[in-house]
């Protein structure tokens, strides 16, 4: 089943800045092959069910590794069987509205 995830990972008990967590989780996001957006408070990504968690799985395992005692995640998600639809194309949606 193809999703559309909305996530943000906070470490917690590492201090306050965090780029550099999200800069790692970042690459792994990379290396999967997903279609994803990094935006100011999280990261979109799309792709089947499965392969998006992996991923999002693979950010907390690299988040602890790198000295997080602990993190929180929130994760928005949505799926369709009516039709493919892409993270640009419901940008575009909402884009053609205010045109």
């Amino acid at each position: 089943m193809k999703i559309l995830v909305d996530f943000c990972i906070v470490p917690i008990g590492v201090g306050i800045s965090l780029s550099k967590y999200i800069a790692e989780c970042q690459k792994e996001i990379l290396k999967s092959g997903l279609k994803h957006e990094l935006h100011s408070n999280g990261t979109a990504i799309e792709g089947e069910w499965e392969e998006v968690f992996f991923i999002i799985k693979k950010c907390h395992e690299i988040v602890h590794e790198l000295g997080a005692p602990r993190i929180h995640t929130n994760i928005k998600l949505g799926t369709r069987n009516d039709k493919n639809q892409s993270i640009e194309q419901k940008v575009e949606s909402v884009k053609s509205l205010l045109s």
